[in-house]
Order: C-alpha cells, then structure tokens, then sequence
C-alpha cells in the first residue's frame, strides 16, 4: 500500500538540492515511496526517511553486490546459507553478513536519486550497514528514476544484536540533481555562519575536523574502546544497557594507538554548526590521512549543533576503526572532513526541534542504548 504522513504540508521540491521533510512527504503520498507497513510517526526525518527491516533475513557467505543484469534473488540462490525470520525478533551474530528486504519501496521520479547511510545510533554500536538495490553496482547508491525494492547488508562487528521487522538500522536522503559545495562555497558560507566552532576552520576538500585526545582523566575520558566479548544489544532499546559492560573508559593523555580490529568512539575538537537550509556528511575514509575508517553513520542533519534546533555548536562522534597496521593518533590531527550540501528548500523542522533527536549539543556520547556512565 502507499504511506501516507501526518504531519504537516507536503509539497514538491523543484529547485536541485536534498530534499526536506516535506518534500520526502510529497514523495510518500504520490505513490514513488511505498511502504508494506504503515509509516512510523517518526519515520521522516528532517532531511531524509528512516529505513525499516522487513519480515525475513538470510545469511550469506559474503559480502556481494547484485551487479547489472542480475537481481539480489539470484544472487541469493548462489551465496544464501539460511533465512530466518525476524517477525518475533532474531540475533544477528557478530563476523556474519545477513541481506534483509526492507519494508520501504522506491518508484522515483526521473530527476531524484538517494543516498544511504546507517543511523547514528547503528554506527555508534559498530554494526555495519549497507543498502543494496536490484542490479546494484554501488552500496548505498540509489540512481535517479529506480524503481524497485531495497534490502540491507548488515554485519555487527563488534557486538551480537537482536532486530527485529522494523527496526531501522539505515536511513535515505533524496536528491534533486548535483548540487554539492565546492570549497570556495564552503568558505563563503562559513564567513556568514560559522560552521565549525572550538578551532580555526580548515577547508579544503571539505571542512576538516580534528580529533579531541586533550582532556582524558578518570571522570572525563577522551574516548571509549568496545569490549570484546560482550553482550548482547537490542537495536530498539533506550538506556537499557550498563556502559560499563560494553566499553572500556580511554584515559590517557597521549597519543593514542589505533589497534587492528578494535573499535573505538571518539570525539572532535572542533564543534560543528550545519545551517537549517544545508545538510552535511562526513567522508567515511580518507587514506591520505591515515589507514582507519572514522565514521559508519556520515549523515548531519539540518540544524545539527545550530541555534534553530536548540545548540549551539555539537561534536561529532567518531566512530573509528583501523585497517591493517596499528596507527597513531596525536591530539588535534585531522581525522575527518565533512561535505556541505544545500536543500532545495529550508525545512519546516530542523533536529533536535521536538522531534526526538538523541545527540544535538552532544559532546562524547555513546549510542542511545546505553545508561549514562
């Protein structure tokens, strides 16, 4: 059947940029998002739509990605080793990799494309998420004008999770044409409206942030580094979990020693402002600053960290894990870079405007599931 919203004004988007919440409404009540389950009250977000698990799950030997010319069924035959179903709850376990239809299909218009990215709170508990489409050639990527199902590739890392259908683990944002910043922009926007707040701007190739290592001591950490072996998460818990059973406080004023395999979240030094009529995301790996990914979940909302959303400046949490050789971070290295991207209009609400966000004005902080430390 076709979602419906109800909330406030839809209306059609018709400059190029990210499309709003209203916009995405738009979507939604002209059939080109369909949903085969009613539309959770807080599924539109202020600049893109939550994705939601559907009724089943397969685990699969690897990894893979449909490719032109054959469908994720086909695949499945190939590589799938057992389906399960998720309608009363299923742990998915850690080192796995499992494909779940999502309950959300696309028929886009032909100028608007998506993007995906894991919620916050999915990054921040190190399980990796990825959106496939039929005949997909690229994660994540959504062309302009599909029209068919979307699945999620999930693979916790660190921790067994139980899920279940609904749950959202990974969220779009649709796109009117190609729009995003060059630096100069960039530069000229953040001469009107700082950007970043705590540390001089670096722009180039997108506003840099640096990692905040300054201030660790027993009460204030400078970061947490998950415990292996630990238990079990509910992905739609809140406050449930004690910290303390799941990560390992990171004291210590020195440089720190990213170890192969291990997973750490972090913290910028610098705080980060994104304009209501902007969103922005942040580059996932940069090898040109080191052999590490630094974020799962790369999306920013329309007024993150800014006065119209109620901060005033927010960090953004890293989540940080090494590849192949233990590296070294030293206090203020760059670590991240973030890209500027307009909407095709100014939001009717920004986050963390009454809307339930968990992490606006937030400094270190781990995902929503865990009690405070």
């Amino acid at each position: 059947m076709t979602a419906t919203a109800t909330m406030t004004s839809t209306r059609e988007c018709r400059h190029d940029g990210i499309l709003p919440a209203h916009a995405v409404r738009w979507l939604l009540e002209n059939g080109h998002i369909t949903t085969t389950a009613p539309l959770d009250h807080d599924q539109v977000q202020p600049a893109s739509l939550d994705l939601r698990l559907g009724e089943r799950a397969w685990r699969v030997r690897a990894s893979f990605l449909p490719g032109r010319g054959r469908t994720l069924a086909e695949r499945l035959e190939e590589l799938a080793l057992h389906e399960m179903s998720l309608t009363a709850g299923a742990v998915l376990e850690t080192g796995c990799v499992y494909i779940v239809p999502l309950l959300e299909h696309l028929r886009l218009p032909a100028d608007i494309s998506g993007a995906a990215n894991p919620k916050s709170s999915t990054g921040r508990i190190d399980v990796f998420t990825r959106i496939i489409t039929e005949h997909g050639e690229a994660f994540d990527r959504i062309p302009a004008g599909y029209e068919g199902p979307l699945y999620a590739e999930i693979s916790p890392r660190t921790f067994p999770v139980l899920v279940r259908t609904g749950s959202r683990l990974a969220q779009v944002r649709f796109r009117r044409g190609e729009v995003r910043h060059d630096d100069a922009a960039i530069r000229a926007l953040h001469a009107r409206e700082p950007l970043v707040m705590g540390a001089p701007a670096n722009i180039e190739n997108g506003v840099a942030l640096s990692v905040d290592l300054s201030s660790g001591d027993i009460t204030r950490p400078i970061g947490y580094r998950a415990r292996r072996h630990a238990g079990l998460i509910d992905v739609d818990a809140v406050a449930r979990y004690n910290p303390r059973d799941y990560w390992e406080p990171i004291t210590e004023r020195k440089p720190l020693v990213l170890d192969p395999g291990e997973f750490y979240i972090l913290a910028s030094r610098e705080a980060v402002r994104v304009p209501p009529e902007y969103a922005a995301e942040m580059v996932p790996f940069d090898p040109f600053v080191g052999e590490f990914r630094v974020h799962y979940a790369g999306f920013f909302d329309p007024g993150f960290g800014h006065a119209s959303g109620g901060g005033e400046g927010a960090k953004a949490v890293l989540e940080v894990r090494a590849h192949e050789v233990p590296f070294t971070l030293e206090d203020g290295q760059i670590i991240g870079r973030l890209l500027y991207e307009p909407l095709c209009e100014v939001p009717e609400r920004v986050y963390g405007q009454g809307i339930g966000s968990h992490y606006q004005r937030q400094g270190l902080k781990l995902s929503k599931h865990f009690k405070a430390f």
